[in-house]
């Protein structure tokens, strides 16, 4: 191990790797209160398979990963071959892990849900405003020195107010984003999803009673049995659903052809969900159609041309970034490790706010493959 490794806790019972810094302390004084060696890599420069399996050696006890690396058969005999019974991803989405591959090796898989959700929803409404007032390219205008006075046709935008918003994928975040958009905006919803969703239809009635009582336009709300419905009939279109087979590319060349030509469409999910190469040649032949994004195809490398486009709207992966999420998901995923190696059973709910109190559940927070034997070392 070199010094790009910082070590916490030498004498600790079980060895675990955590593959780049992360924010707050609570995290790291839970893993070594429950006996663990903690080793962080503070170095620059990305981690290889090899320098994992390097670190790993012959043994560390579970890892703390990222997104960014691609966990499959080679690193995951590796860990098993070094001792190790969990990997925990600091993310709620695990599309970076070949979850066959782990259960074959009896790897544990966890994730970190619930703790993003709101930020993940708040950035998306952000997108959302900012794309159809044009915010981004006000502010280059501004700052490039062009501002000379305000008169009638300067960077005319879209308003929100008693349009559309269509939601595909009725998750928890996608939820979070509806119920702060619909009410907020006084818009229309209509959702595509695999179930329905029914806290969905009680939250627009909700609103339309307070409506009514005020005197104000209700608003409707519709699932569609088919994508191609919402696309034809939303003004906003945000995308909150996982990356699988299935959800690569859902939105190509055909569904932007259908949407409305000054539709915008947002997506804080995962990149690959969006044909980017076609996103592009679309937002050059229609300059009223928005995109804001989150997520890229090829992060972090962008698709040529999409940084030239003023009617694309890029920010770097902070769907996550406020300073509870970030720290709640670095709680969660060391749960996650402290909970396999100790041997706890699954917690059975949702709701994931009772690991951030000062006696947390002694559960496993998040557990995405098949449960392996739980017993403790």
């Amino acid at each position: 191990m070199d010094d790009s490794w910082k070590v916490n806790n030498s004498q600790g019972k079980w060895r675990i790797l955590v593959t780049c810094p992360l924010p707050g302390n609570t995290w790291l004084e839970r893993l070594v209160h429950a006996g663990c060696r903690v080793e962080i890599y503070m170095g620059k420069a990305p981690l290889e398979n090899s320098d994992l399996i390097g670190a790993m050696g012959r043994q560390c006890h579970g890892v703390i990963g990222q997104l960014a690396e691609n966990w499959g058969t080679e690193l995951f005999s590796a860990l098993s071959a070094a001792g190790g019974k969990v990997y925990s991803n600091y993310a709620v989405g695990y599309n970076n892990i070949d979850l066959e591959a782990a259960e074959r090796y009896q790897i544990a898989i966890g994730n970190t849900p619930d703790l993003l959700t709101h930020a993940t929803a708040e950035l998306a409404v952000a997108l959302t405003v900012a794309a159809a007032r044009r915010v981004g390219e006000a502010e280059r205008y501004l700052r490039d020195g062009k501002f000379d006075g305000w008169y009638p046709k300067l960077l005319l935008g879209r308003q929100l107010n008693g349009k559309t918003v269509g939601v595909v994928g009725a998750g928890r975040i996608g939820e979070a984003y509806a119920r702060k958009m619909v009410p907020g905006f006084s818009m229309n919803l209509v959702y595509f999803s695999r179930r329905e969703n029914p806290r969905l239809n009680a939250m627009v009635q909700s609103y339309n009673r307070f409506a009514v009582d005020q005197k104000l336009v209700p608003v409707t709300i519709y699932r569609a049995e088919a994508l191609e419905e919402l696309i034809e009939f939303a003004d906003y279109i945000s995308l909150h659903i996982p990356l699988t087979d299935q959800t690569r590319h859902l939105i190509g060349q055909a569904q932007l052809t259908q949407m409305k030509p000054n539709a915008v469409l947002v997506n804080t999910s995962r990149g690959p969900v969006i044909d980017e190469a076609a996103l592009v040649k679309h937002l050059q032949a229609n300059p009223e159609f928005r995109a804001g994004l989150d997520v890229f195809e090829e992060e972090p490398q962008l698709t040529p041309g999409l940084t030239d486009l003023e009617n694309a709207l890029l920010v770097p992966h902070i769907g996550s970034a406020t300073r509870y999420a970030r720290k709640g998901m670095a709680v969660l995923a060391a749960a996650n490790v402290i909970g396999i190696l100790k041997g706890y059973s699954i917690w059975r709910s949702n709701d994931m706010s009772p690991y951030m109190a000062p006696e947390p559940p002694q559960r496993i927070p998040s557990i995405v493959t098949k449960q392996p034997s739980l017993c403790k070392f």
